[in-house]
C-alpha cells in the first residue's frame, strides 16, 4: 500500500512538471518567435500545432495532472499522512484551475482559430491573428504559473512523505528493541537428589561398602 501511494504522488508530480514545462516552453520560446512572424505563418504554425498536440503523451500528462493528484490525495487519506494531504490537495487545487485555464479560456481560442479555415482561405489573416495572439498567450503563461506552482507544492509532498516514512520506520525499530517480558532469574543453586547414608558413614561422604571376600576384614 505503501509502495502504491508514493507511486500516485510522483505521478502526480511528475505530471505537474512536464505539463508546465510545456508552457513554459510556449511562453518563453514559441510564441516569442511566432510574434516576430507574419500573420500567414503565425495562424498557420499554431493550427498546426493544436492538431498534433493532441496526442496520448500529452493527454496522459494534461489529465494526469488533476487524476494522479485525485489519486494520490485519496491515499493518503487518514491521520498518519494528514500533513502530505495538505500539500496534495493545495497542488491539487493549483492544478485544477489551471486545467479549467486551458480548456475554459486556450482551447476556446484554438478552436476559433481551427474554424478560420485554410490559412490559403482566410481573407482577414491580420484580424484572426490579434483575436487570438494576445489574449492566448497570457492566459498560457497563467497556467504555466499555475502547473509550476503545483510542480513545487508537489515536490514538498514528496519530501514531507519521506521525513514521515523515516519516522514511523525509527519508532518501528525502536519498539521492536524493546523485550516484551523479562524472565525473573534464578539463584537458587540445583540440589542434588537426597540418597539415604548407611550408619556410621559421615554425611554426604561416600557410601561404606561391604567387605569383600579374600579382603582382610572379611
Amino acid at each position: 500500500m505503501n509502495a502504491l501511494r508514493i507511486a500516485a504522488l510522483v505521478a502526480a508530480t511528475l505530471a505537474s512538471g512536464l505539463i508546465g514545462g510545456v508552457f513554459y516552453a510556449y511562453a518563453i520560446s514559441v510564441m516569442p518567435a511566432l510574434n516576430r512572424t507574419d500573420d500567414r505563418t503565425i495562424v498557420d504554425v499554431m493550427q498546426k500545432i493544436n492538431v498534433v498536440i493532441i496526442n496520448p503523451w500529452f493527454m496522459i500528462g494534461f489529465m494526469g495532472t488533476v487524476g494522479f493528484g485525485v489519486a494520490a490525495a485519496a491515499l493518503h487519506l487518514g491521520k498518519d499522512h494528514r500533513t502530505t494531504l495538505v500539500w496534495i490537495a493545495i497542488a491539487l487545487v493549483l492544478n485544477v484551475i489551471a486545467f479549467m485555464v486551458t480548456s475554459g479560456l486556450n482551447v476556446p481560442l484554438n478552436d476559433k482559430l481551427a474554424a478560420a479555415g485554410d490559412v490559403a482561405q482566410i481573407q482577414n489573416l491580420a484580424q484572426v491573428r490579434a483575436d487570438f495572439e494576445a489574449t492566448w498567450v497570457r492566459w498560457n503563461v497563467v497556467r504555466a504559473v499555475l502547473h509550476t506552482l503545483a510542480f513545487l507544492v508537489l515536490c514538498g509532498a514528496l519530501f514531507v512523505a519521506g521525513q514521515q516514512q523515516g519516522k514511523n520506520s525509527t519508532a518501528g525499530a525502536a519498539t521492536a528493541a524493546v523485550p516484551g517480558q523479562f524472565s525473573a532469574p534464578n539463584h537458587n543453586p540445583p540440589t542434588r537428589p537426597f540418597t539415604a547414608q548407611p550408619a556410621g558413614a559421615p554425611y554426604g561422604g561416600p557410601q561404606a561398602q561391604p567387605p569383600r571376600p579374600g579382603h582382610p576384614g572379611a
